[in-house]
């Protein structure tokens, strides 16, 4: 019934299959971030990708795009989306835009006493994130984070209302945080990280919410020179790559990558927060001056967390996740008393 197809249209198909086989193969593995190239966190990723390319095999090739060149973060996670990239070094700001409840891990300001605290929160609720990101198409590889948060302005300030006259720097997408901020007389510019920079340049900004490390790197402290030293938020990441490009290298490919994974989180994780004090010391030679709160003054700080608190469950934080890093909170404190 079903006549044999003729030779010449056999070897058309072959040769079709074989060479589609090796573009797929040839076609890199992407990988994008925000971190400066030649940070610490662009050699992790590169180490990552070498350890993945060996196990690969074949033509397997890995590129990692960094300095922002493919984006914000809300960028990068579309891009991994249409498949532009495969996988992408984000902070929360990404990692959101693919999972809303890993908010719960950095924007509940002034929650966090110690890196002790954050570790734990994050190993109580690893489990239960990842497969969020799962049902979602994405794999968490690894877990990292970049120091506190801490404002950069360039006028000295010590309390909250000195900051209700001056002109943040909010990430581009943050619309619910930025409302918030707005509620309580705060003035949010979103901006890219790209823009942080000419924007303080010309008055746009002149507060940046950051890393110590990351204001040296960029050198947004040369611009913005002041810095109020307390610890507003853990910055808190993961290195995520689709499920489709999971599912597409070979057994060795992924074990390695989940093995150089695991590896890098912990060193990012031990170094990042090493580099903070390092930083802060590097910027005070210098020029950069550090401001300290005193005791009344922190108390307002925390009395504006407070008020923050009701307006992030259910908005930035969904309620559930919101309580549950609570409990774990009061969980770990309780055990260390």
């Amino acid at each position: 019934m079903f006549s044999r197809p003729p030779r010449s249209l056999t070897i058309f198909f072959a040769g079709f299959f074989i060479c589609l086989s090796l573009w797929a193969s040839e076609k890199p593995f992407r990988i994008g971030t925000l971190a400066p190239k030649n940070s610490l966190y662009h050699r992790q990723l590169l180490e990552i990708g070498e350890a993945w390319r060996i196990a690969q095999g074949g033509n397997a090739k890995y590129v990692v795009f960094p300095d922002g060149s493919q984006g914000g973060e809300a960028e990068l996670a579309r891009r991994m989306r249409i498949g532009q990239l495969q996988g992408a070094l984000l902070s929360i700001v990404g990692l959101s835009e693919i999972e809303p409840s890993i908010n719960a891990l950095q924007s509940i300001p002034l929650l966090f006493k110690s890196w002790d605290e954050v570790d734990y929160v994050r190993e109580k609720m690893r489990s239960s994130i990842e497969k969020k990101f799962l049902d979602r198409g994405f794999i968490v590889l690894a877990w990292g984070d970049a120091g506190w948060v801490r404002f950069f302005s360039k006028d000295p300030v010590m309390r909250p209302d000195d900051f209700k006259k001056m002109k943040f720097f909010s990430f581009a997408g943050e619309s619910e945080q930025q409302e918030i901020m707005k509620s309580l007389g705060f003035t949010p510019v979103p901006l890219e990280t790209a823009d942080i920079l000419p924007s303080i340049q010309t008055g746009m900004i002149n507060v940046v919410p950051s890393t110590p490390y990351f204001a040296l790197a960029t050198q947004i402290y040369s611009k913005v020179p002041n810095m109020l030293e307390i610890n507003w938020a853990p910055v808190v990441g993961a290195l995520v790559v689709t499920q489709k490009a999971w599912n597409e290298m070979t057994p060795a490919g992924q074990q390695a990558l989940r093995a150089a994974g695991d590896k890098a989180g912990i060193q990012i994780r031990n170094k990042a927060r090493q580099e903070v004090d390092e930083a802060v010391e590097a910027m005070r030679k210098r020029g950069l001056v550090i401001h300290k709160p005193n005791a009344e003054q922190l108390k307002e700080w925390q009395d504006l967390a407070d008020k923050l608190y009701p307006r992030i469950r259910g908005t930035l934080v969904p309620a559930e996740t919101f309580d549950e890093v609570f409990q774990h909170v009061k969980a770990f404190r309780a055990g260390r008393k």
